[in-house]
């Protein structure tokens, strides 16, 4: 059983993953953070188990997680279910306008970092420039958000409180990105033009509930590698 400090005391929760899921270490964060006890059921994704396709029907996929024998899917729903079902440590700000605000930048991290971070991994070409031009624009407008919000004393985006909403959404660029980046052939973090956002991801990192959480940077690599290869070589024979 993976655990926080604190018991959970309504009922068995149970999260199914891949090691790799940048999607499933949101959803591991915030549970850590929360200090909520949980059974973490590693799925294989070439051969599904019935838990993980009678739980998530429509998408069949991680993360989910099963509270109470209830499935809840997708990894930004089951955050806020989270820190609506357990109050201490909140995730999501308190107050209406900031809330507003975090959800406006989770949905910008996901349509405009998240989902062009990949699609430029298994592409090539004029295709894969255009996500890397996408890529780039967004970084400049999430450098802009860190330079206003970030600074000594305020490490992240949660403020006060410390890790919020926004630092979990957007954690999984502290690794996944340079390997993405590495695997793909091309640059998009940049320290001299990101220097604040940069600043942000050494602190995450270093973050004790995110730390041991990482996976290692080699078998990041040797896996991206296999889904690029695997993609590329689907389109080549269409």
């Amino acid at each position: 059983m993976a655990s926080g400090s604190v018991a959970d005391q309504e009922g068995q929760v149970m999260l199914l993953g891949f090691w790799f899921s940048p999607f499933v270490k949101r959803v591991e964060w915030a549970l850590k953070f929360k200090g909520i006890e949980y059974d973490y059921v590693e799925e294989d994704l070439t051969n599904k188990s019935t838990l993980l396709l009678t739980s998530n029907p429509i998408h069949k996929t991680v993360p989910v997680l099963i509270h109470n024998g209830n499935p809840i899917a997708e990894s930004l729903v089951i955050i806020e279910y989270i820190d609506e079902t357990w109050k201490q440590n909140p995730i999501l700000p308190q107050d209406p306008y900031d809330r507003a605000m975090a959800r406006f930048w989770a949905n910008f991290i996901e349509e405009k970092v998240t989902k062009p971070s990949r699609e430029a991994l298994i592409s090539q070409g004029e295709q894969q420039e255009k996500k890397v031009k996408e890529l780039k624009e967004a970084m400049e407008v999430v450098e802009g958000e860190a330079k206003a919000k970030l600074n000594d004393k305020t490490l992240f985006f949660g403020g006060g409180n410390g890790v919020g909403y926004v630092d979990i959404v957007l954690g999984w660029t502290c690794n996944w990105m340079k390997t993405i980046e590495e695997v793909g052939g091309f640059k998009v973090l940049d320290p001299e033009n990101q220097p604040q956002f940069h600043k942000w991801m050494a602190n995450f990192r270093e973050v004790p509930f995110i730390k041991p959480t990482l996976p290692p940077k080699e078998k990041m690599v040797e896996y991206s590698r296999m889904v690029r290869q695997a993609r590329l070589g689907l389109v080549a024979n269409k």
